[in-house]
């Protein structure tokens, strides 16, 4: 099939990942839609709020995709403890109301996960991990995802829908805005710009993937698409949360006098090593982009959007 004739659709299209994804896709040809949930004047574009099945049973009518990257959810351990009914009607009953089009309509679909599914879990996280050992996900957000993984692999049980799961870990750069319940390299930036006050966590460790390697991986699905596979998409080399705060701080031109510093956050585990040997090798994932570059390329986005003090 030519790029030009496959009709993608990618959900949360207008946010952080999917809106790298969408223009990574129409740069190879793909014709894009995107469904969220503002209104947008944007070519190709349809309002819907995934929760609720009518919208979605609209946004499927007269229309017919060969692919479906489902990234609208609700984001963040806080966010989900604080607005839980949003996170569980959007993650949950949304992706349900997704598998429901995909049962009736055939499209195969990419899904977002997330690494927080690895629980407790502080060994190397394979895919099959699951498998292998019991895990406890700590978190609403983490519980959310690993339902929704649940609810892909018993639709292609009874229904023989064909799905991708990616295992997202920590992807970082421009297009991410801060708002108090998003990511920590947001909050860091946002912060430090503005001579607010912020906590790093000594003694956990992070791998870091910029959103231009990711959303490069992620469009590669479809020309090795392996229905039922689950994929990590995590780099090889660990960070401390500190060395990350100083690089912004180094950045920005700013010392770390309004920074606090504690041993250890609750509810999370300390390092999480990814292996991701299989998406090295079915869908040559390969993060190009050095930290040290990333992190200038999302800073400076920064300054262009909230402006310097």
């Amino acid at each position: 099939m030519k790029r030009s004739s496959t009709k993608v659709l990618v959900t949360g299209g207008r946010g952080f990942i999917g809106s790298n994804l969408v223009r990574e896709l129409e740069k190879r040809g793909y014709e894009v839609w995107v469904c969220d949930l503002m209104h947008c004047e944007m070519d190709n574009y349809v309002r819907c709020d995934v929760s609720k099945f009518r919208q979605v049973e609209r946004l499927f009518e007269g229309q017919s995709f060969d692919y479906v990257y489902h990234a609208a959810a609700e984001y963040g351990r806080w966010n989900g403890e604080d607005y839980y009914e949003n996170l569980w009607m959007t993650n949950a009953v949304g992706t349900k109301n997704i598998l429901r089009m995909q049962e009736k309509k055939g499209f195969r679909m990419i899904f977002f996960g997330s690494a927080e599914v690895y629980g407790d879990y502080d060994g190397v996280m394979s895919e099959d991990v699951m498998d292998q050992v019991p895990i406890k996900q700590m978190n609403d957000y983490a519980i959310v995802k690993w339902v929704n993984e649940l609810q892909i692999m018993n639709s292609a049980a009874m229904f023989g829908t064909e799905t991708v799961r990616v295992r997202l870990f920590n992807v970082y750069g421009p297009g991410e805005h801060y708002t108090p319940y998003r990511g920590w390299i947001p909050k860091f930036i946002y912060k430090a710009m503005h001579d607010e006050p912020y906590t790093v966590y000594l003694g956990h460790k992070r791998t870091l993937e910029y959103v231009g390697d990711i959303c490069r991986t992620l469009a590669n699905i479809i020309d090795n698409f392996k229905a039922g596979e689950v994929y990590n998409l995590g780099g090889d080399e660990h960070y401390e949360i500190k060395y990350v705060s100083d690089l912004i701080l180094r950045l920005l031109g700013k010392d770390d006098s309004k920074v606090a510093y504690k041993e250890s956050e609750p509810f999370t585990t300390r390092v999480k090593t990814p292996d991701s040997s299989k998406a090295k090798k079915d869908l040559g994932f390969k993060l190009t982009v050095p930290l040290e570059e990333g992190m200038r390329r999302t800073v400076e986005w920064f300054k262009k959007l909230y402006g310097t003090r």
